[in-house]
């Protein structure tokens, strides 16, 4: 590879310090084991000069961030907002004001629902109607310099909002209650380390979870569930439930109706009036809970006949009465007045489909989804990401989704269960994209329900009406099987444009995460554009760990089988570059969180297939940091990564920590680290240590294309704000560009 231009100044030389770990008869030396020590001035130093230090090997990027950032911003409508949701009598929705980064969380009164005369009529008066601004995400930051809201919940009067908000980045939300009749915040004892909120039916209760400041079960030893009223001069809150084992966590929620609460059951009527266990607990069985007229339907993987095991691949919806929670033996739903809405998986596809409630069978014996009359959403053949709006009204029959793809802006689709109908409410505006965009006939789309076994419905009328943009004829988005080191089909989601685009001779990126089960996103993002446009590939690899067709492809990919993910990413590589898609020495790899350990180890076992690599708030030094469960998330890792403790899993994890097996004395691609200092989930002594090393271990010229920058102030998800990204994304795309040597006129 051609050289390319340095600092004259050397990268930072931190301090090494002696220091031994010795597990299971094997030892070695971590001497930068002190930067866990985020108070030491010298590992402040340290953080400073880095980032003195990427700031001057970025600076002959500058002209091509600006050019990128402007290319982002111009894409990109100056006010954006929501279509509004319909929730009791209000209607509720969010829009960020022109020029700012955050959103506003406001409502107004509807009217009647007359006639379509008098509706015209209301909708043009509703412009005049008073807003009310419940939330400014933009004056929170403006107060704080950061701004994280988590939990955000209205009561069932709609007289009050109850939010939890972080304004350092640390995740250590406090609890805020608004009195929305008078707009001012309810003034109490401050609750910090809140998790999770469910206002009780009285809408003068409200329960919620708290943790401790390292985001641990509270205290060390368990969760706790306490409720606070809203009456004048109290002080003292009530202790609901707590968890005793600290390797679980414990969560709120209510059912769709309101009239339960679920940590195990809490009736929203009488919240302090006891609870009720909805199973015994079993490792490996989930369910999902919710209420309809005196009956519970439960989603479970745990089957009907007590001598089955559990599958961990099918899920059971079961049915019994409120009374029978405890007696009975019985992924994602969601429950409505007269339907229940099932989230599927057919094929290594999403699907959505809707039974009408109340289920008028014999729910004694198994039956399948197709004997209930499902209507199965239509939705587009190349769609890869599904998302649920908020869907608060119980009493609706229109569900809201968000369907998105690399080559499909977000569209917010309602889907009227009743009539069997949708409509397109919105799409993303892209300002200035390529002309030949298509408007996609939904009817033509919905080809892929025959192709996976699922008749059309014949009731969908309205389906050659409604249309939505695609850019397919612009962009070409390709799924492929990768095959892996052991003969598992990999599925490898390709994205370019045929015109930039030339064979074997292209720069690309892969993604990668592979971990807790969770699904790569795929969604559309318009500053890919920038790179699209000019020859990039990028590619999106679903490797073992991550989500997939069933949870026995997160289970082939946790544990002592967390390196079948690894090869699954450096299988997909190699395909790209074999199969001609990327050139031989131009391809990157771009990992966040525990995604990074994906890139890291590939790093390591593979150093010539990666040119360069960009690691965000990366979780690196996970043998360390498993062995301290002193740290907030290591005893709920146990059961992803495993537990060093037990000697199998500490020479499995030893085997593919990419701290601890980094290569010595050779080349070693360029590598951009990206840290928060206020990161409670990866310490951001796991990017500074990974630097120090590799800068220890590779040659002179190849450590000096190791940058490290540390936002003093974030946390692990970063600003956040949609200007701030444009910017964070620029500098990404301009580090690889200049690792990686590529003519971007």
């Amino acid at each position: 590879a051609e050289p390319i231009s340095v600092p004259s100044q050397p990268p930072p030389v931190p301090k090494r310090v002696p220091f031994t770990l010795s597990v299971h008869g094997h030892s070695w030396q971590d001497p930068y084991h002190w930067m866990r020590n985020t108070n030491d001035p010298d590992f402040l130093n340290y953080l400073n000069q880095e980032n003195s230090y990427a700031q001057a090997f970025m600076a002959d990027t500058g002209s091509l961030q600006r050019t990128l950032v402007a290319e982002m911003k111009n894409r990109m409508p100056s006010k954006v907002s929501t279509p509004v949701e319909c929730f009791g009598p209000w209607l509720y929705y969010e829009y960020i004001p022109e020029g700012k980064e955050y959103p506003v969380l406001c409502r107004r009164l509807q009217t009647n629902k007359p006639g379509w005369a008098e509706k015209i009529l209301s909708y043009v008066k509703a412009e005049f109607r008073r807003e009310e601004i419940l939330l400014d995400w933009n004056e929170v930051a403006e107060k704080h310099g950061y701004v994280h809201v988590g939990q955000c919940r209205i009561s069932p009067d709609h007289n009050f909002l109850a939010y939890t908000l972080d304004a350092t980045g640390s995740e250590q939300f406090m609890l805020q209650i608004k009195d929305l009749r008078n707009g001012c915040i309810i003034p109490m004892a401050p609750v910090n380390g809140v998790v999770s909120l469910a206002w009780a039916q009285d809408c003068k209760t409200l329960l919620y979870t708290i943790a401790d400041e390292n985001q641990r079960p509270y205290r060390h030893i368990s969760s706790l569930v306490l409720c606070t009223k809203l009456e004048p001069g109290n002080t003292d809150d009530t202790l609901v439930f707590m968890e005793n084992d600290p390797s679980y966590c414990v969560d709120l929620t209510s059912t769709k109706d309101g009239k339960f609460i679920t940590v195990y059951v809490v009736d929203a009527t009488e919240p302090l009036n006891g609870l009720q266990r909805v199973h015994e607990r079993v490792s490996g069985v989930q369910y999902f809970l919710e209420h309809h007229f005196g009956f519970f339907y439960i989603l479970t993987n745990a089957p009907m006949k007590e001598n089955i095991k559990c599958s961990h691949e099918g899920l059971y919806l079961a049915r019994c009465r409120v009374g029978d929670i405890q007696s009975t033996t019985w992924q994602d739903m969601d429950i409505f007045n007269g339907h229940l809405v099932l989230f599927l998986n057919k094929d290594g596809f999403p699907m959505i489909c809707s039974i009408d409630l109340p289920i008028n069978v014999d729910c004694k014996h198994q039956m399948l989804i197709e004997d209930l009359n499902p209507w199965f959403f239509p939705i587009p053949s190349n769609s890869c990401s599904i998302e649920p709006g908020s869907n608060l009204d119980f009493m609706s029959s229109v569900y809201r989704v968000v369907l998105s793809s690399p080559v499909i802006p977000d569209v917010i689709v309602d889907y009227d269960m009743a009539r069997r109908t949708f409509s397109i409410v919105q799409q993303e505006e892209v300002l200035g994209a390529p002309s030949n965009a298509r408007s996609c006939s939904s009817g033509y789309e919905l080809d892929t329900l025959q192709q996976h076994g699922i008749e059309k419905d014949a009731k969908n009328k309205n389906v050659e009406l409604e249309r939505w943009k695609d850019f397919s004829s612009t962009y070409c988005c390709e799924r492929k099987e990768v095959i892996s080191h052991d003969g598992i089909r990999v599925p490898l989601t390709i994205l370019y444009s045929p015109k930039a685009w030339k064979s074997s001779q292209s720069p690309g990126i892969l993604h990668g995460y592979g971990a807790y089960g969770e699904v790569l996103d795929k969604s559309w993002r318009v500053d890919r554009l920038s790179l699209l446009d000019r020859g990039w590939v990028i590619a999106f690899a679903d490797v073992r760990g991550g989500g997939g067709d069933d949870p026995s492809w997160h289970k082939t990919g946790n544990g002592l089988l967390k390196q079948n993910s690894i090869h699954d990413f450096v299988s997909c590589g190699k395909y790209l570059i074999d199969e001609g898609y990327v050139q031989r020495d131009q391809l990157s790899a771009i990992g966040v969180s525990a995604g990074c350990l994906l890139i890291g180890a590939a790093l390591n076992m593979y150093p010539n297939l990666f040119h360069a690599a960009i690691l965000k708030v990366p979780f690196l030094d996970i043998l360390n940091s498993l062995l301290d469960p002193s740290l907030p998330l290591t005893m709920l890792d146990y059961e992803e990564f495993g537990n060093p403790g037990i000697k199998s899993e500490f020479e499995c994890i030893s085997s593919y920590c990419p701290y601890k097996n980094i290569r010595p004395r050779g080349c070693h691609p360029s590598v951009l680290v990206t840290a928060s200092f206020n990161d409670s989930r990866v310490g951001v002594w796991e990017a500074a240590k990974w630097v120090a090393k590799v800068r220890d271990s590779a040659c002179s010229s190849c450590s000096r294309s190791v940058i490290l920058t540390t936002n003093m102030s974030g946390g692990h998800f970063g600003e956040g704000g949609r200007y701030i990204q444009c910017e964070e994304l620029a500098y990404d795309y301009a580090f690889l560009v200049k690792a990686m040597g590529v003519d971007m006129n």
